[in-house]
C-alpha cells in the first residue's frame, strides 16, 4: 500500500508540471524496488495453526525444521503428510508421517526444506498437510505457517551464497601430523567481482579444536589466500565421542568488504573426515 501511494502522489506531482517536483529525489522510485517481494498472505484454516521451529536436532541434521501443527478446533483429526511451502526454498515432495490430533493437542512433524531461492522472500510459508477427518474425508491443506526461523534459515543461506558468488572456499588435503592433522584453508577470486574477502574466524566443536592463524583477508588484486589449518581433540571422554551429532561441522566466518559477516560451514570431502575420524584414534586411545 505504501508503495502505491508513492507512486500516485509523483503522478499528481508531475500532473502539476511543476519543473520543481521533476527534478526533486522523492519523485525517484525507492532503492529497495528491487528487493525480494511477499506474495499474497495465505487464508487461515478454521481449528489448524501451525509454525516452523528448529530444534537442536534439526539443526545438527540440517535441511529440516519442524512444522509444530495444533488443533486449535473442536474436532480430531490425523495428519497423513506434511510439507513446507515457502517462495523462498524449492519445493520437496511431501513426507509420509502419521499424527493424530485431539483438540488442544500439539505435535512436531519433521519437513525438509529445498535449496534457498535468494531472489524471493521466505514468507508467506505454508504447511501443506494431508488431514483425514472423523467421517474418512481426505482434504488437501494450506495452512499459513508462522515462518521466522525459515527467514533466517533462508537470509544465512543467502548470505553465504553472495560471499562464494566472490571467492571460492576450499580445503587442500589433509594429513595427519601427530596428535594433529595439518591443513590449509584456501580463498580463490570467483569471477571479476574484486572486493576483499575476510575470513574472519574458525570454530571447533565438541569434539575437535581448530587453530588458524585469523583473521585474514583476499585483498583487491589478489586471486588466491591461503591459511594453515590444525585440528587437534578438545575432547576424548566416551560421552562426547558418542553424543556428537555432527563431528564435522565447522563454523567458518566469511566477510565481503564492509559486508556484515556470514556464517559458512568449513568444506570437508569424506576423504578429509576419514583423515580427521583417524585423529580420534590416535589421540584418543
Amino acid at each position: 500500500m505504501r508503495r502505491t501511494a508513492a507512486w500516485l502522489a509523483v503522478l499528481l506531482c508531475a500532473a502539476c508540471g511543476s519543473a520543481e517536483s521533476s527534478s526533486s529525489p522523492s519523485s525517484s522510485p525507492s532503492s529497495t524496488s528491487s528487493a525480494p517481494a511477499a506474495g499474497p498472505a495465505v487464508p487461515p484454516v478454521p481449528g489448524i495453526g501451525a509454525e516452523a521451529v528448529e530444534l537442536r536436532t534439526d539443526e545438527a541434521l540440517g535441511g529440516q525444521v519442524q512444522v509444530r501443527v495444533t488443533d486449535s478446533g473442536t474436532e480430531p483429526f490425523t495428519v497423513t503428510s506434511v510439507a513446507i511451502d515457502s517462495p523462498g526454498f524449492a519445493p520437496l515432495p511431501d513426507r509420509a508421517v502419521t499424527a493424530a490430533f485431539a483438540p488442544g493437542r500439539t505435535i512436531d512433524l519433521p519437513a525438509p526444506y529445498g535449496e534457498a531461492v535468494c531472489e524471493r522472500t521466505a514468507e508467506p510459508a505454508v504447511a501443506r498437510l494431508t488431514v483425514v477427518r472423523p467421517d474418512g474425508r481426505t482434504e488437501a491443506l494450506r495452512v499459513p505457517l508462522a515462518a521466522e526461523v525459515l527467514g533466517r534459515i533462508h537470509e544465512e543461506r543467502c548470505a553465504v551464497r553472495a560471499v562464494l558468488a566472490v571467492a571460492d572456499v576450499s580445503v587442500g588435503a589433509l594429513s595427519a601430523d601427530g596428535d594433529a592433522v595439518t591443513g590449509t584453508l584456501v580463498l580463490s577470486r570467483a569471477g571479476d567481482d574484486d572486493r576483499p574477502v575476510t575470513v574472519t574466524r574458525l570454530e571447533g566443536n565438541v569434539l575437535y579444536g581448530t587453530t588458524a592463524d585469523l583473521p585474514r583477508t583476499l585483498e583487491a588484486g589478489e586471486s588466491r589466500l591461503e591459511v594453515g589449518l590444525e585440528f587437534t581433540m578438545a575432547r576424548c571422554d566416551p560421552h562426547a565421542l558418542a553424543e556428537v551429532k555432527q563431528p564435522y561441522l565447522f563454523l567458518l566466518g566469511l566477510q565481503v568488504a564492509g559486508d556484515d559477516e556470514a556464517a559458512a560451514d568449513l568444506p570437508l570431502d569424506e576423504a578429509q573426515r576419514d583423515v580427521l575420524a583417524a585423529l580420534v584414534d590416535r589421540a584418543c586411545r
